[in-house]
């Protein structure tokens, strides 16, 4: 089935986003303390590594991913 020009104009919005956010993310960089760091690159691997599996759907990834998420945040505000 071919996509509509809703789905094609909305996938390019999403590829210009994860531009975006990668030039973000690597401006940031220099800025990171080294504890910093290892936590974003632990909690970017496993995101990364769930959505390479291909067996869950987006929808499972995310929940499993928010306990995560929301200990990294709390380690982050604590070191603040």
């Amino acid at each position: 089935m071919a996509a509509t020009a809703v789905e094609q104009d909305l996938d390019r919005q999403i590829v210009d986003t994860h531009k975006r956010f990668m030039k973000a993310m690597n401006g940031r960089l220099a800025g990171m303390s080294v504890e910093t760091k290892e936590r974003y690159f632990a909690l970017l691997s496993k995101l990364t590594g769930k959505l390479e599996d291909g067996e869950k759907s987006l929808r499972e990834i995310m929940q499993e991913m928010m306990a995560d998420a929301a200990s990294l945040i709390l380690q982050e505000m604590q070191s603040a």
